[in-house]
């Protein structure tokens, strides 16, 4: 069994919605049914019990070693706690090759039990042994490493529910949420609307605190100290017991707290010192350690925190029962699970012998001791839910706080007796206010209920109503993609939107180019999808990215499809019949929006047939407004585009809703150019999908010409000695017929074409671009371009030769070597009323030559 190509999908792609591997892997005769490898099944299973059915197909199902590499991918990540439920295979049209695709939540997971599965497989073939609990050890430990932690994962999840889509964007806790100018984005429990001097004030304690007063909000008494000796002074002023801290601390770290003596005080000033020059000194507060957290303008949760402690059981030393607490299964050592382990360190030891405690002390069976005074998570505290019982007053002191501060998000710490009373006529206060507060302690409290926080956070972020979602506009198909994507575009910014656009010319933000060469793919989309100038985006989605990464987005509002024609990469990627191409292809159409819809081609039946997979609405078009799809879509009252001879028209049924003048439509040319009708028809459907009206539709069709700068290679037309000489990008049968017909439609006095194959097509495919044009073109002009693509010197050439053969009109054919030379000669033998079609292929650098040679 070999493996010889892995692919990490990254979006919704042919096979699922879901994020996948998809790997080739190729198996010898021998291995294509493990029913013939002897206790096979027996043996794989001796190596992971877990392993799950393997057969779906029933009892006359052949599996090979390739399904069993699938089925074992997949339940390595589920033992090791993946929520992952889908895989296939399949076997493709060379024997004994297979595309095995497999589920993944966390990419590099994904990968690590992949390899871990083909090692299992290796192992049993090779009666070797297999360390499963090692496996899964290290595909855990991973998945808790790279997976969101509980805070971000919950505002996550939040926004899943709400249908908000959003991106990670680091390894760590940054993820962005809804798209273009919509977007927001958080770390943990921080979003884009922190701002960085509200943060910077929390983490100033006694700037903090001073706030706080002002504010009327009860805090405790203190001044910040830099040395041992005014920590005394301070703590003498203050009288009682003090709490010591660093100025600019966080998750408790350094807090020393309830201390009175001087030996006390001095030993705490050291540890705070640990984590900055500057110590505050405060008055220490009686009562129970409260976190409140805000939300907004409102009290999310609240929590009571114990600090680490331990239960005597009159067996055990503290040490030890340290060592077993921290056994616990709830308790990790980061933040993913319920509780974290007991930090037994400097600070606990110096607690325990201000209680005259030492490690080995023997607590009595039900006598707790306190490890530490303060109560924070990070070190090995508690939690119990308190939200129902918080005092209106006391909760209206959290928010004024946090609103003093500057913070969307705050965490604040009280102390008090009782917070089901006012703070102040029991003498308690806020003793700190937190930027990015953590969430654990309120969606797993150690007790009492569990609290939807993260929702509260996205309900805040994304208002109801508001998904941060801004009209994405897919567009795919053979021929026709760019002009549709560009005039959609320009539809759009009729409407005032900022308009972000992917092609094959380019990226483009607000007419801006951003990116260039082929940005058909996820990459870009992702790309336009996160600049916060995108008000709207338009994105040719090629067949290649799709394969190899599946979609940049997780769905669209509007779907396009021009049409699937032959010659289009067949052969390539298991992708060999246009059938398989409009299956390909049909992944938009399956991602559209539940409120959005499809606009597809009523004349070609492998389009037609996508609308059965859409779950939003399907607007069909076509120039024949008799033709049956038309016909049977407005007899069920739906909506359709077509061409009347003089008016693009728009109808619901037997209502006709807008018409469009083709006279008015520069890119038509009078109605001219039938496939520049299609292309027009496709762009009415979106636009009219997306709620712009007859106005502003009708000004963006009038305002577009097909021009080189508006759009490059698209038969874009200049003028030289009386003739008129297109360029054209055009590089398949159905493009080279639809440009055939429209120079045909133009009525040249002598017809002329310069043409080119790419070597990465079909022998037959290259043949059939000459075959085509050799029927309409009275001379032919065969160039060999820069880039063979594989080929040999001379074998397009002789391929786009052989399609010439038997040619009904072709009068002179010249072979040239170079695209600019082959320009050079047609642009020499034109005369006045001629027609010259130059096929480019090098567009930039072809169109600026052009640009260059002709005279008008």
């Amino acid at each position: 069994m070999e493996i010889t190509r892995i692919r990490m999908l990254r979006g919704p792609n042919l096979w699922s919605r879901h994020t996948s591997l998809e790997a080739i892997v190729a198996c010898d005769a021998n291995e294509r049914s493990i029913d013939l490898i002897p206790q096979f099944e027996t043996k794989i299973r001796e190596r992971f019990p877990q392993l799950g059915s393997m057969r779906r197909g029933g009892h006359g199902e052949v599996l090979s070693l390739a399904h069993a590499l699938e089925h074992a991918a997949l339940g390595l990540q589920a033992q090791a706690g993946c929520p992952v439920t889908f895989s296939r295979t399949v076997q493709t049209v060379e024997t004994g090759v297979y595309q095995v695709v497999v589920e993944y939540i966390e990419e590099l997971v994904g990968r690590m039990a992949f390899d871990f599965a083909f090692a299992l497989i290796q192992a049993t073939l090779n009666n070797a042994p297999f360390d499963l609990a090692a496996a899964l050890s290290e595909l855990e430990a991973l998945y808790e490493d790279v997976r969101l932690g509980p805070s971000t994962g919950s505002i996550v999840d939040a926004a899943v529910q709400r249908n908000i889509p959003f991106r990670r964007m680091t390894e760590g806790s940054m993820v962005q949420f809804g798209w273009g100018s919509k977007q927001k984005r958080i770390q943990a429990a921080e979003t884009s609307n922190t701002s960085a001097i509200a943060e910077a004030i929390a983490q100033d304690k006694e700037l903090t605190k001073n706030l706080l007063a002002a504010a009327g909000v009860s805090v405790p008494i203190g001044e910040v100290v830099t040395n041992a000796d005014d920590a005394w002074r301070a703590a003498q002023k203050i009288g009682g017991p003090i709490v010591l801290k660093p100025k600019d601390g966080n998750q408790g770290k350094g807090v020393v707290a309830n201390i009175q003596t001087e030996e006390e005080v001095r030993a705490g000033f050291i540890v705070t010192q640990a984590f900055g020059q500057e110590t505050i000194v405060e008055r220490y507060l009686p009562g129970a350690d409260y976190r409140l957290l805000v939300v907004g303008n409102r009290l999310a949760a609240a929590a009571r925190r114990e600090p680490a402690q331990v239960v005597g059981d009159g067996t055990h030393t503290i040490a030890q029962l340290v060592e077993i607490e921290n056994k616990n299964p709830l308790r990790g050592d980061g933040h993913a699970t319920a509780l974290t382990k007991i930090r037994f360190d400097d600070i606990a030891l110096a607690h325990l012998a201000g209680l005259n405690l030492t490690p080995d002390y023997v607590p009595k069976t039900g006598e707790r001791v306190l490890l530490r005074n303060n109560a924070n998570l990070s070190t090995g505290g508690t939690a119990t839910d308190v939200t129902d019982d918080v005092h209106p007053d006391a909760a209206a002191s959290a928010i004024a706080a946090a609103q003093m501060i500057g913070l969307d998000i705050a965490g604040v710490d009280i102390l008090c007796e009782a917070i089901y009373k006012p703070l102040e006529s029991q003498g308690g206060g806020i003793v700190e206010v937190n930027a990015a507060p953590g969430l654990r302690m309120h969606l797993k409290p150690s007790y009492g209920k569990s609290r939807a926080v993260g929702e509260d956070i996205i309900n805040m972020m994304f208002p109801l109503g508001d998904d941060g979602r801004i009209p994405v506009v897919a567009v795919t198909g053979t021929n026709g993609k760019t002009t549709t994507v560009r005039l959609i575009a320009h539809l759009l910014n009729e409407t005032g939107l900022r308009v972000g656009m992917t092609t094959t010319d380019g990226v483009y933000i607000n007419n801006h180019l951003i990116d260039s060469g082929d940005c058909s793919g996820p990459r870009s989309a992702r790309n336009v999808l996160m600049h916060p100038d995108t008000d709207a985006a338009v994105l040719e989605t090629a067949r290649g990215g799709m394969l190899r990464e599946g979609l940049g987005f997780d769905r669209c509002e509007v779907a396009v499809v021009t049409n699937i024609g032959e010659g289009d990469h067949l052969g390539l990627n298991y992708i060999t019949s246009v059938e398989d191409l409009a299956i390909l292809k049909r992944v938009i159409v399956q991602n559209v929006a539940p409120t959005g819809a499809a606009v597809l081609n009523a004349t070609d039946p492998m389009v037609v047939k996508m609308g059965d997979v859409c779950t939003g609405r399907v607007i069909f078009f076509a120039q024949d407004q008799h033709h049956p799809v038309i016909a049977a879509h407005r007899a069920k009252n739906k909506k359709v585009i077509y061409f009347d001879g003089t008016y693009i028209v728009a109808s619901k049924g037997s209502r006709v809703l807008f018409r469009f003048p083709v006279s008015e439509i520069p890119l038509t040319q009078n109605g001219v150019l039938g496939f520049q009708i299609e292309n027009t028809m496709a762009s009415i459907g979106a636009a009219w999908a997306l709620g712009l009206d007859a106005e502003k539709i009708a000004r963006g069709l009038n305002t577009f010409e097909s021009t080189a700068n508006a759009v490059p290679g698209r038969f874009n037309q200049f003028k030289h000695k009386g003739a008129t000489v297109i360029a054209d990008y055009g590089h398949n049968p159905d493009a080279m017929r639809a440009l055939a017909s429209a120079v045909q439609a133009l009525k040249p006095k002598k017809s002329h074409v310069v043409i080119s194959g790419a070597g990465d097509r079909r022998d037959e495919d290259i043949r059939d671009l000459t075959r085509i044009l050799g029927n309409t073109f009275d001379n032919v002009i065969l160039y060999q371009d820069q880039c063979q693509r594989g080929r040999e010197d001379g074998e397009v050439l002789k391929l786009l030769q052989e399609g010439l053969v038997g040619a009904s009109k072709a009068k002179q054919v010249k072979e040239i070597y170079g695209e600019f030379l082959a320009i050079d000669t047609a642009l020499n033998d034109l005369e006045e009323g001629d027609i010259c079609l130059i096929l480019i292929d090098q567009v930039e650098e072809s169109l600026a030559y052009l640009k260059e040679k002709v005279q008008a």
